[in-house]
């Protein structure tokens, strides 16, 4: 049954048709694509950044974690910013809003000294942008002047921040880096010198894997390689993570995040959504499946809202942030015994050596009877229940108090999708 939904949602004073968005990256790097893209039915583009230089890229460039044709765990680039003159991307931008003036085309940049960024402020406002985007966070920059590493520098964050929102009244989004250890103070920067509001997470610093033939990283290049760029559905609990700090830090509770890292389907672009993100950006499984994924994510979101009785976007964003709060606040007086299903047991014996050899020794095993039985050793740490690859074979059973303990209502997760 079709279930239509309204997906649209104000996005720093811009309307977007949905939440879905190309992040600034090869998906969207020339008219042709992001028309094609738009077509498909995606709400807005982070066209690929420009810069005033035009890159020179190296041959090959991408890697993936997971071979043999499977769906890639993690996906490694060692792209720049785009190798097109500048002038060619902001006109490719201002022929892209006059053709599809409902979509919604934000203007990456990078500048390599505050002069650049005022520069291509200005090119991007010209260029009709609706909004603008600072990378402040590419790692495989051949130049220390831009990507990551100026997003680990506080005043640089803050001072190119401020050149663009004192060039422009397009609102400015700072795309942070992962590969720092607080993202908090560089979001903080951003806003201090003017940014409207962050783009999270870029992709984190790596080396996939390890090619024995050429003893380098992957991918080759001459024999050598180089630490670049990790994304995927691999990243994406590490995006989460960023985001909900930020999202809970008080000078930062307000901004309107447009999240990136790992969104692969519609369940993964809700998680954004839920923790308080007004957009999601997507390129790793683009590249994979193509532009037609954004049907998928549409109609999953528009069938989870119906489920759950949400006619807009906005009744459930941010709703899962209040409830992730610090290790210390959490209720430890408890512990929920796992429940185990006989009939939907198979009797692999996964939970029996995983307790045995990685937890606690809770779950002896039953020879006749090929299943697996619970003891007193069990702390509750649920072990079983994520190794057991039957769905709900294993699921959270009794709460038993710890002695002396005051005991409360206690919420348990009883589905396991």
């Amino acid at each position: 049954m079709a279930v239509k939904k309204d997906l649209s949602i104000n996005y720093l004073g811009v309307e977007c048709e949905n939440p879905f968005f190309l992040s600034s990256s090869p998906v969207g790097s020339n008219y042709e694509m992001v028309a094609k893209s738009f077509e498909a039915g995606w709400g807005g583009v982070f066209y690929k950044t420009v810069g005033i230089f035009v890159a020179d890229e190296c041959s090959p460039r991408f890697d993936n974690v997971n071979k043999e044709g499977l769906p890639w765990v993690g996906f490694k680039n060692m792209e720049q910013i785009s190798d097109k003159p500048t002038e060619v991307n902001f006109e490719n931008m201002r022929k892209l809003k006059r053709a599809y003036p409902d979509k919604v085309m934000v203007a990456s940049i990078m500048g390599s000294n505050e002069q650049e960024w005022r520069d291509l402020a200005k090119m991007a406002e010209q260029a009709e942008a609706d909004l603008i985007e600072g990378n402040f966070s590419c790692p495989q920059m051949t130049s220390h002047d831009m990507g990551s590493d100026v997003g680990t520098n506080l005043e640089l964050v803050r001072s190119y921040s401020k050149a663009v929102a004192e060039t422009t009244k397009i609102p400015f989004i700072a795309k942070m880096t992962p590969n720092c250890k607080n993202m908090e103070e560089p979001a903080i920067a951003a806003i201090e010198g003017g940014a409207a509001s962050v783009s999270a997470i870029n992709t984190i610093k790596s080396i996939t894997n390890i090619d024995f033939e050429n003893m380098t990283a992957m991918p080759v290049v001459n024999g050598k390689s180089s630490i670049s760029g990790y994304s995927g559905a691999a990243i994406k609990p590490i995006a989460l993570r960023f985001i909900a700090q930020m999202l809970q830090n008080e000078k930062l509770k307000d901004l309107e995040i447009s999240g990136i890292g790992g969104i692969e389907t519609w369940r993964d672009a809700a998680e954004f959504l839920a923790l308080g993100c007004r957009n999601v950006q997507v390129t790793t499984a683009i590249m994979q499946y193509g532009y037609r994924i954004v049907e998928d994510m549409a109609n999953g979101l528009m069938h989870f809202m119906d489920e759950r009785g949400y006619n807009k976007l906005d009744e459930f964003i941010g709703c899962a942030l209040p409830n992730i709060i610090p290790a210390e606040e959490l209720n430890r007086d408890f512990k929920i015994l796992p429940k185990f299903d006989e009939e939907k047991c198979i009797g692999c014996g996964r939970c029996y050596i995983s307790c045995y050899d990685g937890a606690h020794q809770a779950i002896d095993w039953n020879e006749e009877k090929r299943r697996p039985e619970l003891n007193d050793n069990c702390v509750g740490c649920h072990l079983c229940l994520n190794v057991c690859p039957v769905q709900e074979c294993i699921t959270p059973g009794e709460i038993k108090w710890k002695e002396g303990r005051k005991q409360v209502d206690v919420t348990v997760k009883q589905h396991y999708e």
